[in-house]
């Protein structure tokens, strides 16, 4: 139901994960029964979720982990891994340097040219290890890298942006990546995003996106939001973006996967992205507080560079635990951030689904207290859901 903001202007209600629950049926399962496994791009994988591409949260040593952990790390092809042969001076910078001199260094440090040699390079450390080398780049940078990730061995080519179109208005001297024709080339499957709505998310399935990734200005280090006052709510995003995909199936029979990218801090908050219809998530402040994150503890956006517009900070996440620990248990913290995958199962467990498909199908309710109610203390002792 639309909601009159002034004569002229109507809009439409969204929300975001903090004002939703998933509601119980009649029937609840042993989590042990609970199968998170999906799959992206022929890629079968155990754990429905994905570390964002971005440098503080995945290196070669993450994205090889995060394989053999059942997971997957998408690799920031524009990022300190391919401008530099040895990142760890650089990142080390990054780490030590103040608040207001952060920006600035990030613009100097990402102004070194992205060198096509260590795009191979990284690729290939990852798949000698055993890895799953999943890529990602802008639409330019895959213009530019999309053919040589893929020789080199990539498995994945994620392309991202803010906001990304089949239908992108460019100066008459500057030619558009045609997502389609792109798609089509491209010997290895393309995943496509970042996108918030219903009509997008079918055009870009038509182009032949793999997958589609879900979500505006969400994530923890990302200012897109305040900077461009552009971004729907998750959990209102996901579920329209969930349904084009369902209405696709039902009209071509390929089903694309649907990836929420953004603002998932917790397992409740991976829960609930699933409930309103994502068969994944990209996470990355989550990822950027393990051990063996090459953040050391710091977590930016991937914008936070722009020499025009930065949109993003760096936030400081700490290290809590392994990436074991964060993923797989046993948790060490009461607040959510730690066993994502036992958080998922034993949510599926509850709601008494069996597997992912179920999962979309629990019963949602609106629910502003659902964080408040009740955790007076928790709140004021600043403990559990009070941090």
């Amino acid at each position: 139901m639309d909601i009159q903001i002034g004569r002229g202007k109507t809009a439409r209600r969204a929300y975001g994960f903090d004002e939703i629950a998933l509601s119980p049926g009649a029937r609840t399962l042993d989590p042990k029964l609970a199968e998170t496994r999906w799959t992206i791009g022929g890629i079968d994988r155990e754990i429905p979720i994905i570390a964002s591409a971005m440098d503080g949260v995945v290196d070669v040593e993450m994205a090889v982990k995060l394989s053999q952990l059942g997971a997957l790390g998408v690799l920031n092809l524009e990022g300190i891994q391919t401008r530099y042969d040895d990142p760890n001076p650089i990142l080390d910078r990054i780490a030590s340097v103040g608040t207001t001199e952060f920006v600035p260094l990030m613009q100097e440090l990402y102004a070194q040219p992205i060198k096509p040699e260590l795009i191979e390079k990284r690729i290939q450390e990852i798949k000698s290890q055993g890895g799953i080398a999943a890529v990602s780049a802008t639409p330019a940078g895959a213009d530019r890298f999309g053919q040589i990730a893929a020789k080199a061995g990539a498995d994945l080519f994620f392309i991202q942006a803010t906001v990304v179109s089949t239908a992108h208005l460019s100066p008459e001297s500057i030619a558009p990546l045609d997502l389609a024709k792109f798609c089509k080339e491209m010997p290895i499957p393309v995943i496509l995003g970042n996108c918030v709505t219903y009509e997008v998310t079918m055009n870009l399935m038509k182009a032949g996106a793999a997958a589609i990734l879900v979500g505006i200005g969400p994530g923890a280090a990302c200012t897109s939001r305040g900077v461009l006052g552009v971004g729907v709510p998750q959990a209102t995003a996901v579920a329209d973006c969930a349904a084009a995909r369902d209405d696709f199936e039902r009209e071509t029979g390929r089903y694309v996967p649907v990836i929420a990218d953004g603002g998932l801090i917790t397992g409740g908050d991976i829960c609930k992205c699933i409930a309103c219809g994502a068969d994944a998530v990209m996470i990355g402040s989550p990822f950027a507080r393990a051990k063996e994150a090459p953040g050391r503890g710091f977590h930016w956006g991937m914008a936070t560079p722009s020499p025009v517009l930065p949109r993003g900070t760096r936030i400081r996440v700490g290290t809590t635990g392994t990436l074991e620990q964060i993923l797989r248990g046993p948790a060490q913290l009461d607040d959510g951030t730690h066993n994502l995958l036992g958080a998922l199962q034993t949510s599926m467990g509850t709601l008494g689904a069996k597997n992912i498909k179920e999962m979309q199908q629990v019963d949602v309710v609106i629910a502003p207290s659902l964080l408040t109610e009740g955790k007076v203390y928790q709140k004021a002792q600043q403990l559990g859901m009070g941090k």
